[in-house]
């Protein structure tokens, strides 16, 4: 079995985040850049899979800028047996419709048996990937997975809902999506650290991919206006002079917060 892991590189959580006043994108350099944790979480139910299945097959792809290839081999360091990265100046400010198209072509390339995404990344939290990579690649899906069983030909799990948990299930090939109540991903050691370094690395670009960022038939999102975010004004501080309560209602109410 071939399971192909999305994983992406992102701003630190804990981290400042800015945008480019004059570009509208994120300022990739404005805290240190990470492996995001959902994408570890990812990584770690392909390898325990495939610790308990010998002959499967661990690939992680990733659609990031040319210096993400530290971030990368992350998850050859806990145990992916190769990498494939998508590098290319067209893909600056990619929308998720060019990132859908880009990563479903990597995976065509690849080949795959299971698709695996975080639900939700810390950045961009568009939450729609997994979903619109299966439409392209014309595979079902299962998204926002709390529970995970793969099998030799079928990927099931348990997914929240509102009113219950819904038992969910795919055919492979399938893409799904995981939630944060799968384990944390393991920490590479230093043997990992050493062997990732020896791993197959791909790099490909948009050419290799056959893809045209700029074709006309492509729609693509663009952002057309970004201002600073305006600084905190002071609070309204009310002083008890025996019609305190008058204050905070007539606030309240003139706020529309009652």
């Amino acid at each position: 079995m071939k399971i192909v892991v999305l994983i992406k590189e992102v701003p630190d959580t804990y981290g400042e985040r800015k945008l480019n006043i004059e570009t509208g994108l994120a300022d990739r350099g404005a805290s240190e850049a990470v492996l995001d944790e959902i994408g570890e979480r990812s990584v770690e139910v392909a390898l325990s899979h495939a610790d308990a299945h010998p002959g499967t097959e661990v690939v992680v792809l990733s659609m990031a800028p040319e210096g993400s290839a530290a971030t990368i081999r992350k998850g050859l360091a806990m145990g992916a047996g190769s990498a494939v990265h998508v590098v290319d100046p067209g893909l600056v400010g990619a929308d998720t419709g060019l990132t859908a198209e880009v990563l479903a072509a990597a995976l065509r390339r690849v080949g795959f048996d299971l698709v695996i995404g975080g639900n939700v990344s810390t950045d961009g939290s568009g939450g729609v990937l997994p979903a619109m990579i299966a439409e392209l690649l014309d595979v079902p899906s299962a998204t926002s997975l709390n529970a995970v069983e793969i099998t030799e030909d079928r990927v099931s799990g348990e997914r929240a809902s509102d009113a219950a948990t819904m038992r969910v299930s795919a055919t492979l090939p399938a893409v799904i999506s995981v939630t944060e109540r799968l384990p944390e991903g393991r920490f590479p050691n230093f043997k990992g650290i050493m062997a990732a370094k020896k791993k197959p690395f791909e790099t490909v670009t948009l050419a290799d991919l056959g893809i045209d960022p700029e074709a006309p038939e492509a729609s693509r999102s663009i952002v057309i206006g970004v201002s600073e975010k305006p600084p905190r004004e002071a609070g309204v501080k009310i002083v008890d002079e025996g019609d305190a309560g008058e204050q905070l209602a007539e606030f309240l109410a003139q706020n529309r917060l009652v």
